[in-house]
């Protein structure tokens, strides 16, 4: 049975979302007594946010969902400096345009977790720190918030240490991060009652920091809860496959190559991404981590169309499964396989297989292409293929006007003719 009163953090509890948390009694209190308002800050270093951050949006999904109001921070204004925490070097300096292009394509996603539509209780909030950060006197900041902060303290940071440590650079302007996405907190709680800063474990500092700073500018008592930093059982990091970054926005990541990551789970992570990443209840969790040997593999399925249904949507997850269905267990040339697009004129004077794989994103390199080819994983049109030195040409084309193009079992590109 739950240690906890409130149904939060009962949910997080069961479904292994909680790393740390600032006072949690108090916290658990305020949960089960009052709709309380919280918050995670998302830098808008890319168009799109990736699976790596998906762990955080669940979270606020079922803040909402049991009754409080989330607010999806944009950092319009900390992500002009860029977050150094545990960083090797500093951020690529973005301009204001490029932020708020990211940020306008970052909403679309957040969507389909978030209501934020005024309801009885009040919808999601969708805020930009820009509206505050970017119009600061500098002079009077320094005077009236940074008098509030220790150097000393400030080095002693596993974030400034460990970049430190390592004699790597640590700019002055990095260096002022803590301090604005403190400040955030502060204005959040100012403008909005936020009560409660949520984010991954790597963030602990920076949000004990900014309980601090409203301790010492007089706002009530304000709470902190992480996540744990995932990684796969094998120890690969989410939200990276061996093709890049696996992004949610769908015009950076096909919805079938999104739905074909999830299916490709490790055995051990199964488990654990059931309950992380999909709202189904417990109990039927239970029952298909239960299932054994190759049956797994059905639990699988259900994990990659559950995910992909809270983001694409459920008919396009079952439109992806399906393609899946018909190319692995039927053999069969499913249209919405993911695909690119070859001129005609370089199909009839021949494209080198491995130039060819490199186009289609499945390998980085003609020397990974290559290795590929030489260990029997690349096949054309269902064919192994094992010359590197093979021309691809208009007489590849099928019936059905493409090539297919595939990387081992359950990688496949349709290469059509434009």
């Amino acid at each position: 049975m739950s240690k906890f009163k409130s149904d939060f953090l009962h949910i997080l509890s069961e479904r292994g979302f909680i790393h740390q948390m600032s006072d949690e009694t108090g916290l658990d209190d305020l949960l089960s007594k009052e709709s309380v308002t919280a918050y995670i800050g998302y830098d808008p270093t890319a168009s799109s946010l990736h699976v790596g951050h998906l762990m955080q949006i669940m979270m606020l999904n079922w803040f909402q969902e049991t009754g409080h109001q989330p607010i999806s921070l944009m950092g319009g204004g900390t992500g002009m400096v860029g977050d150094p925490s545990f960083k090797e070097e500093a951020r690529k300096l973005m301009t204001i345009d490029m932020i708020e292009d990211n940020i306008a394509s970052i909403k679309a996603c957040f969507a389909n977790y978030l209501d934020y539509d005024k309801g009885p209780k009040g919808g999601a909030l969708m805020i930009n720190n820009a509206e505050w950060l970017r119009g600061l006197n500098y002079l009077e900041f320094l005077r009236d918030v940074g008098r509030h902060f220790s150097v000393n303290r400030m080095l002693s940071f596993d974030s400034v240490k460990t970049r430190l440590d390592r004699e790597q650079s640590l700019s002055f302007l990095e260096f002022n991060y803590m301090i604005l996405q403190a400040y955030d907190y502060v204005e959040l709680n100012k403008r909005y009652g936020c009560r409660l800063q949520m984010g991954g474990s790597d963030q602990w500092g920076n949000i004990i920091n900014g309980i601090d700073l409203g301790h010492r500018m007089d706002t009530p008592q304000l709470y902190a809860l992480t996540a744990p930093l995932l990684t796969t059982s094998s120890g690969a990091k989410m939200g990276k496959s061996a093709s890049g970054a696996v992004w949610l926005n769908a015009d950076l990541l096909p919805i079938y190559d999104f739905w074909q990551y999830w299916r490709n789970t490790e055995d051990a992570d199964v488990s654990r991404f059931l309950k992380l990443f999909t709202k189904l209840p417990m109990d039927e969790v239970a029952r298909l981590v239960a299932l054994g040997g190759a049956e797994l593999n059905e639990a699988k399925k259900v994990l990659a169309t559950e995910v992909t249904a809270i983001l694409h949507g459920r008919a396009a997850a079952e439109e992806a499964a399906e393609t899946a269905r018909k190319t692995f267990e039927e053999g069969a040339l499913a249209d919405n396989l993911p695909s690119i697009e070859v001129a005609t004129a370089e199909l009839e004077s021949g494209i080198g297989l491995l130039a060819l794989i490199v186009k289609a994103g499945l390998a980085a390199s003609n020397g990974e292409a290559r290795r590929h080819v030489q260990g029997g994983a690349v096949k054309i049109n269902d064919q192994s293929v094992s010359d590197e030195r093979l021309s691809i040409g208009a007489g590849e084309v099928t019936g059905d006007g493409v090539i297919k193009l595939s990387l081992g079992k359950k990688k496949h590109i349709l290469v059509r003719p434009v």
